[in-house]
């Protein structure tokens, strides 16, 4: 038996006379329709085909042990620069005190009838808590004129001239040293004689406010970034803050603030912007309230965004719950049934708390070129399959009609 009529058995599309064929006029016109249909369905494929979407994929973060940088802008509009200072503390235990030495920098905002005309960069320097005391005040050597040791106002022990305070910088951080107020440095002779005084006086009377933008490192642990009025000071591993020249000026001093950008992250605003959101970028807080303290609690993603036309991003996504309270506590005005705590230090505080979880979006064509080729092939056969039913039943009804005509 040859193979020929084995081949011919296996034929799934027989073919039909050309004569035994009967075309019509209503099955040009599905035709056509079809044909338009069928071109539609495959414009639809393709720009299905060109389209890029965004596919997000939920894995664990394995840089969680890297450090994290912190991008801030922030403007104090009724603080003077030397009445604030920035710690960082995470639940480890570690804690950057004051860490304008580490990326940081403080502007003054000069202002005149109260709109700000100036922007510089603060020129008194910060207590460096890097250089230990004993060094910055360090004590005469033998031979030298006991009226060149500086006096440390009772701060530091002098009685053999071990120690001497030579500047204002010193006396202020021994006042730090042992949790003395030190106000704005009143009567004590190196800060009259350094201008300090006058300085602070001035920028206090002229309502100056303060701008504190730069980049800090921190872990990848929960923790929190707190502006606070005054010096730093620790004892027994505690830290507090000197609140005295926040509240030696009444209610001059408040802490106000507008946050120009915050995010996390190496690339910094430049490139975070167009892909992703930064909530509280352009945020107020404009209370006028001298005794109130505003807490911001960030739940921060790490994220990475995949491009196929583009460098791939690595950022960290945010969101936020804002808060404040008056120290004085009580009930809150906008929620009777809301009782606040009592205590505390005015300020602002941001927590974070980073997550272990990484968002990695892949941005994909939707189709692939075999999803494609198949979809256009599925769209071609369904339509002309519809279109050989449409066809048999009007042929059909025309028959019937004609039937009955002809009897």
């Amino acid at each position: 038996m040859s193979a020929r009529p084995k081949l011919l058995s296996l034929d799934a599309f027989a073919k039909t006379v050309e004569d035994a064929r009967i075309k019509t006029a209503s099955g040009g016109i599905i035709t056509l329709l079809c044909i338009v249909i069928a071109l539609f369905l495959i414009r639809n494929e393709y720009t299905d085909y060109t389209t890029l979407i965004t596919r997000p994929e939920l894995v664990v973060d394995r840089d969680i042990n890297k450090q994290l940088d912190i991008n801030l802008d922030i403007s104090f509009l009724n603080l003077p620069c030397q009445a604030v200072s920035i710690d960082i503390l995470d639940e480890t235990g570690d804690m950057q005190l004051d860490i304008i030495h580490s990326g940081f920098q403080k502007i003054r905002l000069i202002k005149e009838n109260g709109a700000i005309i100036d922007e510089r960069l603060d020129e008194i320097p910060e207590i460096n808590s890097k250089v230990p005391l004993s060094e910055a005040a360090k004590g005469l050597q033998e031979g030298q004129d006991p009226k060149t040791c500086g006096s440390c106002y009772g701060a530091l022990p002098q009685d053999k001239h071990q120690y001497c305070c030579n500047n204002c910088e010193t006396v202020r951080r021994a006042y730090a040293e042992r949790s003395w107020s030190f106000f704005d440095g009143e009567n004590i002779e190196q800060c009259e004689k350094e201008g300090y005084v006058k300085k602070i006086r001035d920028r206090v009377a002229k309502n100056e406010g303060c701008r504190i933008k730069g980049t800090a490192k921190i872990s990848r642990v929960s923790g929190s970034m707190e502006f606070a009025p005054g010096s730093l000071f620790t004892s027994d591993g505690r830290h507090a803050h000197d609140l005295s020249l926040y509240a030696k000026y009444g209610d001059k001093l408040n802490f106000d603030h507008i946050i120009n950008h915050l995010s996390f992250g190496t690339n910094g605003q430049s490139t975070l912007s167009t892909t992703t959101t930064h909530p509280l970028d352009g945020h107020q807080f404009l209370l006028h309230q001298k005794a109130h303290l505003a807490s911001y609690y960030l739940k921060v993603v790490a994220t990475r965004f995949e491009s196929i036309t583009k460098e791939s991003i690595d950022t960290n996504q945010f969101s936020v719950i804002t808060h404040d309270r008056p120290l004085i506590g009580g009930k809150d005005e906008d929620h009777q049934h809301t009782m606040h705590g009592r205590g505390g230090v005015p300020g602002v505080e941001f927590h974070f708390d980073i997550s272990p979880l990484k968002i990695i979006n892949r941005e994909q064509y939707a189709k692939s070129w075999s999803g494609f080729v198949l979809g256009c092939v599925s769209s071609i056969a369904g339509v002309l399959m519809v279109g050989t039913l449409i066809d048999r039943t009007v042929f059909a009804a025309q028959n019937a009609i004609k039937g009955k005509k002809d009897m």
